[in-house]
């Protein structure tokens, strides 16, 4: 009997297979991490261009919103007059503090022949080039009719022209005061409540008219408040804006805050009245983001 040498016995041929078998599974675990690894590799490079073009796509709609809002912000500051009128009766100041985003607000005068003046003072619902759409149609009107109608036909003509264009859910909170001598003729769609000061007492009136923005129905019967002014009496409009904007705990500053800081200067001039009260309100804010604009209008009969 010959012993074969131990390289060949059925231990080592057992081993033989076993390592033959090793090593293709090493080179076959090999080559699928190596695919794997690539597939990953071009993953993360499909990942990093989908995320650029995004990126991409983000900073052009940036882009278009800033172009919007820039567009939006002209309009409507090309809809505003550029001088207040000059009257001797009566000192006026305007002043409008524009929020980040670009609302509707609108002020604008109408001088007739026989000395009236016509005030408008609104605020479009919407933001951006909706709330322009609807300014420009507002301006429009006004400068047209306002001084060839009472103050209740006029709301009734603004309203039904609104509707008839189907702007949808876009309408004007408006207020509109006219002027006559020392008489003053109000009405209100939507609008926060307009503050007279009153010289003799230094007391100030809220008067509050409920009524539909304009555009929101045909007919609606709006009210009418008449009342004398005498030397030193002040009317004062606003949107709402700075009543309704909010400090860092998340308060409203309100009109009973706007109605006893227009108290406080009353026997201002309409400036100094307007600077009062936005001081008033970024004392508030102390800090905060402006939410809206905010839109102050002061006409003080002198005297």
């Amino acid at each position: 009997i010959v012993t074969p040498p131990w390289w060949r016995t059925k231990w080592a041929y057992g081993l033989y297979a076993v390592m033959v078998v090793g090593f293709l599974y090493t080179m076959r675990r090999f080559e699928l991490n190596r695919r794997e690894q690539k597939a990953r590799v071009r993953e993360s490079e499909l990942r990093a261009k989908a995320v650029e073009a995004e990126k991409r796509a983000l900073q052009a709609e940036n882009e278009r919103q800033t172009k919007e809002l820039e567009d939006a912000r002209t309009l409507q500051l090309s809809m505003l007059p550029k001088d207040v009128p000059h009257l001797p009766e009566y000192d006026i100041a305007v002043l409008m503090k524009t929020a980040t985003e670009v609302g509707g607000d609108y002020y604008d005068f109408s001088l007739a022949q026989d000395g009236t003046l016509n005030v408008a003072f609104g605020d479009a619902t919407g933001h951006g080039m909706q709330a322009g759409t609807i300014v420009t149609l507002m301006k429009g009107l006004f400068l047209s009719d306002a001084s060839r109608f009472d103050i209740q036909t006029f709301f009734n003509h603004c309203s039904k022209s609104i509707k008839e264009i189907r702007l949808e859910r876009l309408f004007m909170a408006f207020t509109l005061v006219r002027l006559k001598g020392n008489s003053v003729y109000l009405s209100s769609a939507g609008m926060p409540p307009v503050y007279l000061y009153r010289k003799r007492d230094g007391s100030v009136e809220e008067i509050l008219l409920k009524g539909m923005p304009l555009g929101a129905m045909k007919n609606f019967p709006y009210a009418l408040h008449e009342t004398k002014l005498e030397r030193g009496d002040t009317l004062l409009l606003l949107t709402d804006g700075l009543p309704e904007q909010k400090n860092a705990s998340e308060e409203l500053f309100e009109y009973a805050r706007i109605q006893q800081a227009f108290s406080e200067v009353g026997t201002c001039q309409p400036d100094e009245i307007i600077a009062h009260l936005v001081k008033a309100g970024e004392s508030w804010m102390n800090g905060a983001t402006q939410d809206d604009d905010i839109t102050l209008l002061v006409i003080k009969m002198r005297g």
